[in-house]
């Protein structure tokens, strides 16, 4: 008769254990995932190389700049863009980009200002040249040091200039400078109001929760440009620059945080009552503990991706007051402002070049969600 023969499983050493699993292979740290995963999205790393170009050429912009924000040349007024030359009118090969001179005349017909290459007059393009002074760093660097240039003789107009005779390729990075940065404090401070108040309301609830969600729910009801304007328009118009600035920011930031808290709470309200910080509780760890040790962490990757998604808007928002004279104010400059000369019709028909602006506005855009939905799948617990 046979006998059948039954065999427990066993349970592993710790020594057995560590050696299983150190041949499993190494393991990766959560952060070390989300890089591995980021990477993989490749639209994301353009955009990521995007942004980081345009925010380094937004800090020095005095230097990439061949020409200072407010520097003018009215005889070369709405002038069309003047490009950087390789091969001279007889055909020469010339190893160092030049440009010809600019000769500017009248249109008999239309008696519009046109500009014409004056092919006698050859300026070659020169690195590290003395130009307006700008300073860099909040003021703490002063120097007259331009990355490129052609000389005070000449003009380089790469991508034309304003109704003023200001070059636009110049002012497209000073304008970044504004544009840019407001996104990133009116963020941060979107940040601040929606991450404390979406945690406090999630973990404590009550009355606090309950007036808190009306305040959103009143302001997430209003239409948010006719919101935007209301605000804007009560800056006064005695304020300085900076100060418009600062106050542009505060009010995108103030319509911005309320979605943020209400996506924070929701996932509190889910965390509070998993098993670790059931433990936490019960092991009477403060509620400042369970808030930035357990709470605080698990929501940080949301909090990251709304970031990045937000910081579009809060550009957008600026471009549009600009635009419409209720933002940023002269002499400061940003991509709004200087989208605001091309309102015309006839900036379409004639003068095309005044809406560069508005490619650099796109392309960030589209930079930051690109970037944002890297992020967004990188974070992904369950992504593969």
């Amino acid at each position: 008769m046979a006998t059948i023969s039954s065999t427990t499983p066993t349970t592993p050493t710790p020594a057995v254990a560590a050696q299983e699993l150190a041949e499993s292979g190494p393991i990766l740290s959560v952060r070390r995932l989300m890089w591995i995963r980021f990477k993989r999205n490749r639209l994301a790393i353009v955009g990521a190389l995007f942004l980081g170009f345009m925010y380094l050429t937004a800090i020095f912009a005095g230097f990439v700049a061949p020409y200072g924000a407010r520097e003018t040349y009215s005889n070369f007024a709405s002038a069309p863009p003047h490009g950087l030359n390789f091969v001279d009118a007889q055909g020469n090969f010339h190893l160092v980009p030049f440009v010809y001179g600019l000769t500017p005349s009248a249109d008999p017909k239309t008696f519009r200002k046109i500009y014409t290459d004056d092919t006698t007059k050859l300026y070659l393009l020169h690195f590290l040249v003395h130009g307006e002074e700008y300073t860099l760093f909040f003021g703490l660097i002063k120097t007259d040091v331009h990355l490129f240039g052609v000389g005070s003789d000449a003009q380089l107009f790469l991508l034309g200039t304003d109704t003023q005779g200001r070059d636009i390729f110049s002012r497209v990075f000073y304008g970044a400078q504004v544009s840019l940065s407001v996104g990133l404090v009116g963020v941060f401070l979107s940040l601040i109001f929606g991450t404390i108040l979406g945690i406090a309301t999630g973990f404590f609830g009550g009355l606090f929760d309950i007036i808190t969600q009306r305040i959103i729910e009143i302001l997430m009801a209003f239409p948010q440009f006719p919101l935007w304007f209301a605000l804007a328009a009560v800056i006064p118009v005695t304020w300085t620059p900076d100060q418009v600035y600062f106050a542009i920011s505060i009010v995108l930031s103030i319509l911005n945080w309320g979605a943020l808290a209400r996506q924070v709470r929701g996932m509190v309200y889910a965390l509070r009552e998993t098993d670790y910080v059931v433990a936490a509780r019960y092991v009477n760890c403060s509620d400042w503990r369970i808030i930035t040790r357990h709470l605080l962490p698990n929501t940080l990757s949301h909090i990251i991706v709304i970031a990045t998604l937000a910081i579009p808007g809060m550009i957008l928002g600026e471009t549009a007051l600009s635009f419409l004279g209720l933002g940023i104010r002269v002499p400061m400059t940003s991509w709004g402002l200087q989208l605001s000369e091309a309102q015309h019709t006839r900036v379409l028909l004639s003068q095309p070049w005044l809406l560069t602006p508005a490619i650099f506005v796109v392309l960030t855009i589209i930079s930051f969600n690109f970037l944002g939905d890297g992020i967004r799948d990188a974070a992904d617990p369950f992504a593969k």
